[in-house]
Protein backbone atom coordinates (compact mmCIF):
# COMPACT_ATOMS: atom_id res chain seq x y z
CA UNK A 1 0.00 0.00 0.00
CA UNK A 2 1.36 3.40 -0.99
CA UNK A 3 1.80 5.89 1.86
CA UNK A 4 0.43 9.39 1.02
CA UNK A 5 3.12 11.99 0.49
CA UNK A 6 1.97 14.22 3.31
CA UNK A 7 2.04 11.32 5.78
CA UNK A 8 5.51 10.28 4.60
CA UNK A 9 6.76 13.87 4.99
CA UNK A 10 5.26 14.08 8.47
CA UNK A 11 6.90 10.79 9.50
CA UNK A 12 10.32 11.97 8.38
CA UNK A 13 9.95 15.39 9.99
CA UNK A 14 8.83 13.95 13.33
CA UNK A 15 11.69 11.46 13.30
CA UNK A 16 14.51 13.82 12.28
CA UNK A 17 13.34 17.11 13.79
CA UNK A 18 11.27 16.11 16.80
CA UNK A 19 13.32 12.95 17.56
CA UNK A 20 10.14 10.95 18.20
CA UNK A 21 10.07 7.16 18.35
CA UNK A 22 8.21 5.19 15.70
CA UNK A 23 5.35 4.22 18.05
CA UNK A 24 4.89 7.84 19.12
CA UNK A 25 4.76 8.93 15.47
CA UNK A 26 2.26 6.19 14.66
CA UNK A 27 -0.01 7.16 17.53
CA UNK A 28 0.21 10.84 16.65
CA UNK A 29 -0.68 10.31 13.00
CA UNK A 30 -3.22 7.57 13.63
CA UNK A 31 -1.40 4.90 11.59
CA UNK A 32 0.13 1.52 12.33
CA UNK A 33 3.71 1.47 13.63
CA UNK A 34 4.74 -0.88 10.79
CA UNK A 35 3.90 1.89 8.29
CA UNK A 36 6.25 4.26 10.11
CA UNK A 37 8.97 1.64 10.20
CA UNK A 38 8.60 0.93 6.45
CA UNK A 39 8.83 4.65 5.54
CA UNK A 40 11.94 5.15 7.68
CA UNK A 41 13.65 2.04 6.29
CA UNK A 42 12.93 3.18 2.72
CA UNK A 43 14.58 6.52 3.54
CA UNK A 44 17.77 5.00 4.84
CA UNK A 45 17.01 4.94 8.55
CA UNK A 46 18.31 1.80 10.22
CA UNK A 47 16.50 -0.06 12.96
CA UNK A 48 19.21 1.09 15.37
CA UNK A 49 18.60 4.73 14.45
CA UNK A 50 14.90 4.32 15.08
CA UNK A 51 15.66 3.72 18.73
CA UNK A 52 16.31 7.38 19.58
CA UNK A 53 17.90 7.92 22.98
CA UNK A 54 15.21 9.23 25.31
CA UNK A 55 15.48 12.81 26.48
CA UNK A 56 14.55 14.29 29.90
CA UNK A 57 12.04 16.51 28.13
CA UNK A 58 10.18 13.64 26.40
CA UNK A 59 7.52 13.21 29.13
CA UNK A 60 6.76 16.93 28.92
CA UNK A 61 6.50 17.33 25.15
CA UNK A 62 2.72 16.98 25.10
CA UNK A 63 2.38 19.57 27.86
CA UNK A 64 4.78 21.98 26.11
CA UNK A 65 2.95 21.70 22.79
CA UNK A 66 -0.48 22.12 24.40
CA UNK A 67 0.67 25.16 26.39
CA UNK A 68 2.29 26.84 23.38
CA UNK A 69 -0.81 26.12 21.33
CA UNK A 70 -2.96 28.01 23.85
CA UNK A 71 -0.35 30.70 24.62
CA UNK A 72 1.80 31.07 21.45
CA UNK A 73 3.76 34.08 22.77
CA UNK A 74 4.67 32.52 26.13
CA UNK A 75 8.42 32.88 26.63
CA UNK A 76 10.66 29.89 27.30
CA UNK A 77 11.65 31.09 30.77
CA UNK A 78 8.05 31.03 32.05
CA UNK A 79 7.40 27.72 30.32
CA UNK A 80 10.50 26.29 31.98
CA UNK A 81 9.22 27.21 35.46
CA UNK A 82 5.83 25.63 34.66
CA UNK A 83 7.53 22.41 33.61
CA UNK A 84 9.83 22.49 36.66
CA UNK A 85 6.73 22.59 38.89
CA UNK A 86 5.61 19.43 37.15
CA UNK A 87 8.85 17.56 37.88
CA UNK A 88 11.25 18.39 35.00
CA UNK A 89 14.82 17.91 36.36
CA UNK A 90 16.82 19.61 33.57
CA UNK A 91 18.56 22.99 33.37
CA UNK A 92 16.99 26.10 31.78
CA UNK A 93 19.56 26.45 28.96
CA UNK A 94 18.97 22.94 27.68
CA UNK A 95 15.22 23.40 28.04
CA UNK A 96 15.20 26.63 26.02
CA UNK A 97 17.11 24.82 23.27
CA UNK A 98 14.49 22.05 23.24
CA UNK A 99 11.52 24.49 23.20
CA UNK A 100 12.73 26.02 19.92
CA UNK A 101 11.76 22.76 18.19
CA UNK A 102 8.12 23.31 19.03
CA UNK A 103 7.74 26.79 17.56
CA UNK A 104 5.68 27.19 15.46
CA UNK A 105 3.12 24.64 16.59
CA UNK A 106 2.28 21.57 14.55
CA UNK A 107 -1.05 21.63 12.75
CA UNK A 108 -4.15 21.07 14.83
CA UNK A 109 -5.15 17.98 12.83
CA UNK A 110 -1.87 16.21 13.62
CA UNK A 111 -1.99 16.98 17.34
CA UNK A 112 -3.23 14.39 19.80
CA UNK A 113 -2.31 14.40 23.45
CA UNK A 114 -0.61 11.08 24.17
CA UNK A 115 0.02 11.22 27.87
CA UNK A 116 -0.42 13.46 30.85
CA UNK A 117 1.92 14.57 33.55
CA UNK A 118 1.33 13.66 37.20
CA UNK A 119 -1.17 16.04 38.80
CA UNK A 120 -2.05 17.59 35.45
CA UNK A 121 -5.45 16.17 34.54
CA UNK A 122 -8.58 14.40 35.73
CA UNK A 123 -11.56 13.22 33.68
CA UNK A 124 -15.22 13.22 34.74
CA UNK A 125 -18.42 11.64 33.49
CA UNK A 126 -21.85 10.30 34.52
CA UNK A 127 -22.90 6.66 34.06
CA UNK A 128 -26.43 5.28 34.28
CA UNK A 129 -27.01 2.31 36.62
CA UNK A 130 -30.73 1.68 36.21
CA UNK A 131 -33.19 2.49 39.00
CA UNK A 132 -33.41 2.29 42.78
CA UNK A 133 -36.45 1.86 45.05
CA UNK A 134 -36.84 4.42 47.86
CA UNK A 135 -39.98 3.94 49.92
CA UNK A 136 -42.86 3.87 47.44
CA UNK A 137 -40.89 5.76 44.79
CA UNK A 138 -38.65 4.49 42.02
CA UNK A 139 -35.83 6.83 41.05
CA UNK A 140 -33.09 6.72 38.44
CA UNK A 141 -29.59 5.91 39.69
CA UNK A 142 -26.45 7.54 38.28
CA UNK A 143 -22.79 7.07 39.10
CA UNK A 144 -20.47 10.10 39.19
CA UNK A 145 -16.95 9.02 38.21
CA UNK A 146 -13.72 10.99 38.37
CA UNK A 147 -10.37 9.43 37.46
CA UNK A 148 -6.92 10.99 37.81
CA UNK A 149 -5.43 10.58 34.33
CA UNK A 150 -1.86 9.84 35.40
CA UNK A 151 -2.29 7.47 38.36
CA UNK A 152 -5.74 6.14 37.25
CA UNK A 153 -7.05 6.49 40.82
CA UNK A 154 -10.87 6.29 40.60
CA UNK A 155 -13.67 7.92 42.60
CA UNK A 156 -17.24 6.60 42.29
CA UNK A 157 -20.38 7.87 44.02
CA UNK A 158 -24.07 7.36 43.26
CA UNK A 159 -26.75 10.06 43.01
CA UNK A 160 -30.46 10.07 42.17
CA UNK A 161 -30.22 12.47 39.23
CA UNK A 162 -27.72 14.27 37.02
CA UNK A 163 -28.53 17.75 38.29
CA UNK A 164 -25.90 20.47 38.24
CA UNK A 165 -25.95 20.49 42.06
CA UNK A 166 -25.11 16.77 42.18
CA UNK A 167 -22.43 17.34 39.54
CA UNK A 168 -20.89 19.97 41.82
CA UNK A 169 -21.21 17.67 44.84
CA UNK A 170 -19.44 14.91 42.93
CA UNK A 171 -16.41 17.16 42.36
CA UNK A 172 -16.24 18.26 45.99
CA UNK A 173 -16.53 14.72 47.35
CA UNK A 174 -13.98 13.44 44.80
CA UNK A 175 -11.46 16.05 45.97
CA UNK A 176 -12.10 14.99 49.55
CA UNK A 177 -11.68 11.32 48.57
CA UNK A 178 -8.30 12.10 46.99
CA UNK A 179 -7.13 13.40 50.34
CA UNK A 180 -7.92 17.07 49.76
CA UNK A 181 -6.10 17.20 46.43
CA UNK A 182 -7.12 17.89 42.82
CA UNK A 183 -5.59 18.14 39.37
CA UNK A 184 -4.82 21.33 37.46
CA UNK A 185 -7.32 20.48 34.72
CA UNK A 186 -10.61 18.57 34.65
CA UNK A 187 -11.81 17.19 31.31
CA UNK A 188 -15.54 16.95 30.55
CA UNK A 189 -17.74 15.54 27.86
CA UNK A 190 -20.13 18.18 26.49
CA UNK A 191 -22.84 17.46 29.06
CA UNK A 192 -25.21 20.25 30.15
CA UNK A 193 -23.88 20.34 33.71
CA UNK A 194 -20.56 21.55 32.26
CA UNK A 195 -21.30 23.10 28.83
CA UNK A 196 -24.60 24.84 28.13
CA UNK A 197 -23.88 25.60 24.49
CA UNK A 198 -21.07 25.03 22.02
CA UNK A 199 -20.60 26.30 18.48
CA UNK A 200 -17.21 25.28 17.16
CA UNK A 201 -14.61 26.76 19.47
CA UNK A 202 -17.13 29.10 21.11
CA UNK A 203 -18.07 27.52 24.43
CA UNK A 204 -20.74 28.69 26.87
CA UNK A 205 -19.85 27.07 30.18
CA UNK A 206 -22.44 26.33 32.84
CA UNK A 207 -21.83 29.15 35.38
CA UNK A 208 -22.38 26.73 38.27
CA UNK A 209 -19.41 24.56 37.25
CA UNK A 210 -17.35 27.69 36.59
CA UNK A 211 -18.05 28.71 40.19
CA UNK A 212 -16.65 25.37 41.40
CA UNK A 213 -13.63 25.69 39.10
CA UNK A 214 -12.95 29.24 40.33
CA UNK A 215 -13.20 28.18 43.97
CA UNK A 216 -10.86 25.20 43.57
CA UNK A 217 -8.65 26.95 40.99
CA UNK A 218 -8.62 24.27 38.32
CA UNK A 219 -9.18 24.65 34.59
CA UNK A 220 -12.37 23.11 33.11
CA UNK A 221 -11.67 21.60 29.70
CA UNK A 222 -14.48 20.29 27.45
CA UNK A 223 -13.24 17.65 25.02
CA UNK A 224 -13.68 18.13 21.30
CA UNK A 225 -17.01 17.08 19.85
CA UNK A 226 -16.95 13.49 18.52
CA UNK A 227 -13.52 12.84 20.06
CA UNK A 228 -14.15 10.12 22.67
CA UNK A 229 -10.45 9.22 22.79
CA UNK A 230 -9.78 12.50 24.56
CA UNK A 231 -11.64 11.19 27.61
CA UNK A 232 -10.67 7.56 27.20
CA UNK A 233 -9.52 7.17 30.80
CA UNK A 234 -12.90 7.95 32.31
CA UNK A 235 -14.62 5.79 29.66
CA UNK A 236 -12.43 2.88 30.75
CA UNK A 237 -13.13 3.70 34.41
CA UNK A 238 -16.88 3.49 33.70
CA UNK A 239 -16.44 0.10 32.03
CA UNK A 240 -14.28 -1.05 34.94
CA UNK A 241 -16.97 -0.01 37.47
CA UNK A 242 -19.67 -1.81 35.48
CA UNK A 243 -17.67 -5.03 35.25
CA UNK A 244 -15.86 -5.07 38.60
CA UNK A 245 -18.10 -3.25 41.11
CA UNK A 246 -21.69 -3.47 39.84
CA UNK A 247 -22.46 -7.13 38.95
CA UNK A 248 -24.44 -9.06 41.62
CA UNK A 249 -24.16 -6.12 44.02
CA UNK A 250 -26.65 -6.06 46.94
CA UNK A 251 -27.35 -3.04 49.13
CA UNK A 252 -29.90 -1.84 51.67
CA UNK A 253 -30.20 1.79 50.62
CA UNK A 254 -28.33 4.55 48.83
CA UNK A 255 -26.04 5.22 51.80
CA UNK A 256 -25.08 1.55 51.94
CA UNK A 257 -24.42 1.49 48.18
CA UNK A 258 -22.14 4.54 48.43
CA UNK A 259 -20.32 3.02 51.40
CA UNK A 260 -19.60 -0.08 49.31
CA UNK A 261 -18.52 2.08 46.34
CA UNK A 262 -16.02 3.92 48.52
CA UNK A 263 -14.62 0.64 49.86
CA UNK A 264 -14.26 -0.60 46.27
CA UNK A 265 -12.41 2.57 45.23
CA UNK A 266 -10.01 2.25 48.16
CA UNK A 267 -9.69 -1.52 47.80
CA UNK A 268 -9.96 -3.40 44.54
CA UNK A 269 -9.75 -0.35 42.27
CA UNK A 270 -6.69 1.04 44.08
CA UNK A 271 -4.88 -2.31 44.27
CA UNK A 272 -5.02 -3.08 40.55
CA UNK A 273 -1.80 -2.97 38.52
CA UNK A 274 -0.79 0.49 37.24
CA UNK A 275 -0.96 0.69 33.46
CA UNK A 276 2.41 2.45 33.03
CA UNK A 277 4.41 0.15 35.33
CA UNK A 278 2.98 -3.18 36.39
CA UNK A 279 5.40 -3.30 39.32
CA UNK A 280 3.29 -0.58 40.94
CA UNK A 281 -0.34 -0.49 42.03
CA UNK A 282 -2.65 2.43 41.30
CA UNK A 283 -2.44 3.33 45.00
CA UNK A 284 1.36 3.55 44.84
CA UNK A 285 1.20 5.60 41.63
CA UNK A 286 -1.25 7.96 43.34
CA UNK A 287 1.13 8.41 46.27
CA UNK A 288 3.77 9.53 43.75
CA UNK A 289 1.29 11.85 42.05
CA UNK A 290 0.22 13.58 45.28
CA UNK A 291 3.20 15.93 45.33
CA UNK A 292 2.11 17.39 41.98
CA UNK A 293 -1.59 17.82 42.81
CA UNK A 294 -3.16 21.06 44.03
CA UNK A 295 -4.34 21.39 47.61
CA UNK A 296 -8.02 22.28 48.07
CA UNK A 297 -8.78 25.67 49.67
CA UNK A 298 -9.64 25.69 53.36
CA UNK A 299 -13.01 27.39 52.84
CA UNK A 300 -15.64 24.83 51.75
CA UNK A 301 -17.83 25.30 48.69
CA UNK A 302 -21.50 24.94 49.67
CA UNK A 303 -23.89 23.39 47.14
CA UNK A 304 -27.68 23.71 47.12
CA UNK A 305 -30.46 22.46 44.89
CA UNK A 306 -32.28 25.76 44.26
CA UNK A 307 -35.88 26.15 43.13
CA UNK A 308 -38.55 28.84 43.16
CA UNK A 309 -41.93 27.52 44.33
CA UNK A 310 -45.37 29.03 44.81
CA UNK A 311 -47.23 28.14 48.01
CA UNK A 312 -50.96 27.67 47.56
CA UNK A 313 -53.72 28.37 50.05
CA UNK A 314 -52.42 25.61 52.32
CA UNK A 315 -49.11 26.04 54.19
CA UNK A 316 -47.00 23.64 52.12
CA UNK A 317 -44.28 24.00 49.48
CA UNK A 318 -43.85 21.30 46.82
CA UNK A 319 -40.27 20.20 46.14
CA UNK A 320 -38.90 17.10 44.40
CA UNK A 321 -42.25 15.30 44.51
CA UNK A 322 -43.01 15.94 48.21
CA UNK A 323 -44.84 18.56 50.30
CA UNK A 324 -42.94 20.40 53.05
CA UNK A 325 -44.80 22.48 55.64
CA UNK A 326 -44.12 26.21 56.00
CA UNK A 327 -45.09 29.03 58.33
CA UNK A 328 -48.84 29.59 57.66
CA UNK A 329 -48.21 33.33 57.41
CA UNK A 330 -46.51 32.75 54.02
CA UNK A 331 -49.27 31.00 52.08
CA UNK A 332 -49.86 32.23 48.52
CA UNK A 333 -46.27 33.53 48.37
CA UNK A 334 -43.37 32.81 46.02
CA UNK A 335 -40.69 31.04 48.05
CA UNK A 336 -37.11 29.84 47.47
CA UNK A 337 -36.04 26.27 48.27
CA UNK A 338 -32.40 25.57 49.19
CA UNK A 339 -31.80 21.83 49.53
CA UNK A 340 -28.74 19.76 50.39
CA UNK A 341 -28.74 15.97 50.36
CA UNK A 342 -29.71 16.13 54.05
CA UNK A 343 -31.95 19.16 54.54
CA UNK A 344 -34.56 21.30 52.79
CA UNK A 345 -34.74 24.98 53.74
CA UNK A 346 -37.58 27.17 52.47
CA UNK A 347 -37.17 30.95 52.53
CA UNK A 348 -39.14 34.08 51.76
CA UNK A 349 -36.41 36.54 50.89
CA UNK A 350 -33.90 36.20 53.74
CA UNK A 351 -36.54 34.85 56.16
CA UNK A 352 -36.52 31.10 56.74
CA UNK A 353 -40.12 29.85 56.77
CA UNK A 354 -39.44 26.10 56.95
CA UNK A 355 -36.61 23.62 57.55
CA UNK A 356 -36.92 19.84 57.22
CA UNK A 357 -34.95 16.64 56.77
CA UNK A 358 -34.91 15.84 53.06
CA UNK A 359 -37.08 12.98 51.82
CA UNK A 360 -36.20 11.08 48.62
CA UNK A 361 -39.45 9.15 48.56
CA UNK A 362 -42.30 10.68 46.54
CA UNK A 363 -45.82 11.82 47.40
CA UNK A 364 -45.01 12.34 51.09
CA UNK A 365 -46.07 15.19 53.40
CA UNK A 366 -43.29 16.34 55.71
CA UNK A 367 -44.57 18.53 58.54
CA UNK A 368 -43.16 20.62 61.36
CA UNK A 369 -45.36 20.50 64.48
CA UNK A 370 -44.88 24.22 65.00
CA UNK A 371 -46.35 24.94 61.57
CA UNK A 372 -49.41 22.82 62.34
CA UNK A 373 -49.97 24.63 65.65
CA UNK A 374 -49.53 27.92 63.86
CA UNK A 375 -52.12 26.85 61.30
CA UNK A 376 -54.57 26.04 64.08
CA UNK A 377 -53.98 29.48 65.60
CA UNK A 378 -54.59 31.09 62.23
CA UNK A 379 -57.80 29.11 61.83
CA UNK A 380 -58.95 30.06 65.33
CA UNK A 381 -58.22 33.70 64.62
CA UNK A 382 -60.00 33.46 61.29
CA UNK A 383 -63.00 31.85 62.97
CA UNK A 384 -63.04 34.62 65.54
CA UNK A 385 -62.96 37.28 62.83
CA UNK A 386 -65.69 35.53 60.87
CA UNK A 387 -67.86 35.48 64.02
CA UNK A 388 -67.25 39.18 64.59
CA UNK A 389 -68.11 39.98 60.97
CA UNK A 390 -71.29 37.94 61.18
CA UNK A 391 -72.26 39.61 64.45
CA UNK A 392 -71.69 43.14 63.09
CA UNK A 393 -73.76 42.33 60.02
CA UNK A 394 -76.70 40.98 62.03
CA UNK A 395 -76.56 43.47 64.91
CA UNK A 396 -74.72 46.69 63.97
CA UNK A 397 -74.87 47.93 67.58
CA UNK A 398 -72.60 45.03 68.57
CA UNK A 399 -69.62 47.05 67.37
CA UNK A 400 -70.13 49.77 70.02
CA UNK A 401 -70.96 47.03 72.53
CA UNK A 402 -67.63 45.23 71.94
CA UNK A 403 -65.63 48.46 71.96
CA UNK A 404 -67.00 49.40 75.38
CA UNK A 405 -66.47 45.82 76.63
CA UNK A 406 -62.86 45.93 75.46
CA UNK A 407 -62.26 49.19 77.32
CA UNK A 408 -63.48 47.49 80.49
CA UNK A 409 -61.14 44.53 80.03
CA UNK A 410 -63.61 41.85 79.02
CA UNK A 411 -62.57 38.80 76.97
CA UNK A 412 -63.77 39.82 73.51
CA UNK A 413 -63.37 36.35 72.01
CA UNK A 414 -65.58 34.75 74.62
CA UNK A 415 -68.08 37.63 74.48
CA UNK A 416 -68.30 37.34 70.66
CA UNK A 417 -68.93 33.62 70.98
CA UNK A 418 -71.74 34.17 73.52
CA UNK A 419 -73.42 36.88 71.45
CA UNK A 420 -73.21 34.66 68.36
CA UNK A 421 -74.97 31.86 70.24
CA UNK A 422 -77.71 34.33 71.25
CA UNK A 423 -77.96 35.39 67.61
CA UNK A 424 -78.60 31.78 66.59
CA UNK A 425 -81.31 31.41 69.26
CA UNK A 426 -83.19 34.70 69.09
CA UNK A 427 -82.47 36.08 65.63
CA UNK A 428 -80.89 39.28 64.39
CA UNK A 429 -83.78 41.69 65.11
CA UNK A 430 -84.21 40.66 68.75
CA UNK A 431 -80.44 40.64 69.39
CA UNK A 432 -80.03 44.15 67.95
CA UNK A 433 -82.82 45.47 70.20
CA UNK A 434 -81.37 43.75 73.27
CA UNK A 435 -77.87 45.07 72.64
CA UNK A 436 -79.17 48.63 72.23
CA UNK A 437 -81.01 48.36 75.55
CA UNK A 438 -77.95 46.94 77.29
CA UNK A 439 -75.82 49.76 75.91
CA UNK A 440 -78.20 52.37 77.37
CA UNK A 441 -77.65 50.93 80.83
CA UNK A 442 -73.91 50.33 80.01
CA UNK A 443 -74.19 46.67 80.99
CA UNK A 444 -71.75 45.31 78.38
CA UNK A 445 -71.76 41.60 79.14
CA UNK A 446 -73.60 38.61 77.68
CA UNK A 447 -75.89 37.89 80.69
CA UNK A 448 -77.31 41.43 80.48
CA UNK A 449 -78.14 40.95 76.80
CA UNK A 450 -79.65 37.54 77.49
CA UNK A 451 -81.77 39.00 80.31
CA UNK A 452 -83.24 41.61 77.95
CA UNK A 453 -83.91 38.93 75.32
CA UNK A 454 -85.72 36.71 77.86
CA UNK A 455 -87.81 39.60 79.11
CA UNK A 456 -88.84 40.66 75.61
CA UNK A 457 -89.72 37.05 74.72
CA UNK A 458 -91.79 36.71 77.90
CA UNK A 459 -93.62 39.98 77.29
CA UNK A 460 -94.65 38.79 73.84
CA UNK A 461 -95.79 35.45 75.20
CA UNK A 462 -93.43 33.51 72.93
CA UNK A 463 -92.19 30.00 73.60
CA UNK A 464 -88.62 29.16 74.49
CA UNK A 465 -86.37 29.49 71.38
CA UNK A 466 -85.04 26.34 69.72
CA UNK A 467 -81.56 26.21 68.16
CA UNK A 468 -81.66 25.37 64.45
CA UNK A 469 -79.09 22.97 63.04
CA UNK A 470 -78.93 21.79 59.44
CA UNK A 471 -76.98 18.53 59.44
CA UNK A 472 -76.86 18.20 55.66
CA UNK A 473 -75.98 21.79 54.98
CA UNK A 474 -73.35 23.21 57.30
CA UNK A 475 -73.26 26.48 55.37
CA UNK A 476 -76.91 27.10 56.26
CA UNK A 477 -75.98 27.10 59.94
CA UNK A 478 -73.85 30.21 59.47
CA UNK A 479 -76.18 32.16 57.18
CA UNK A 480 -77.06 35.56 58.59
CA UNK A 481 -79.90 37.70 57.28
CA UNK A 482 -79.58 41.31 58.43
CA UNK A 483 -82.88 42.77 59.71
CA UNK A 484 -84.43 45.30 57.33
CA UNK A 485 -85.25 48.77 58.55
CA UNK A 486 -88.94 49.18 59.56
CA UNK A 487 -88.93 52.98 59.35
CA UNK A 488 -90.66 52.94 55.98
CA UNK A 489 -93.63 51.07 57.49
CA UNK A 490 -93.88 53.48 60.43
CA UNK A 491 -94.17 56.38 57.99
CA UNK A 492 -97.37 54.90 56.55
CA UNK A 493 -99.18 55.51 59.85
CA UNK A 494 -98.21 59.19 60.08
CA UNK A 495 -99.80 62.16 58.35
CA UNK A 496 -97.84 64.90 56.69
CA UNK A 497 -97.72 66.88 59.92
CA UNK A 498 -96.10 63.98 61.73
CA UNK A 499 -99.21 62.98 63.73
CA UNK A 500 -100.14 59.33 63.92
CA UNK A 501 -103.30 58.35 62.09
Amino acid sequence: MTVPEDIEAAILRLHYVEKWRKNTIADQLGIHHSVVERVLLQNGVSLQQMRVRPSMVDPYVAFIKATLKEYPTLNAQRLYHMVRERGYPGKPDHFRHMVVRYRPMVSEDAYLRLSTLPGEQAQVDWASFGKIKIGDAERKLYGFIMVLSWSRHVFLKFYLNQSTANFQRGHIEAFEFFGGYLSREVFYDNLKAAVLERIGKAIHFNPEILAVAAHYRYKPVPVEVAQPTQKGRVERAVRFARSSFWPARKWKDLDDLNRQAREWCLGEAAERRWVQDEKLTVREAFEQEKQYLLKVPEAPFVVYDRKEVRAGKTPYACFDGNLYSIDPAYVRQTLSVFATLETVKICHGITEVGSHKRCFDKGKVIEDGRHIEGLKEVKRAASKHRSMDRLRLAAPSSRDFLVLAGERGHNLGRLTQQLTELLDLYGAEELEAAIKEALVSERVHAPAVKQVLERRRSEKGKKEPVRLHFERNEKANSVTIPPPSLDIYDSLFKDHDGDEQ
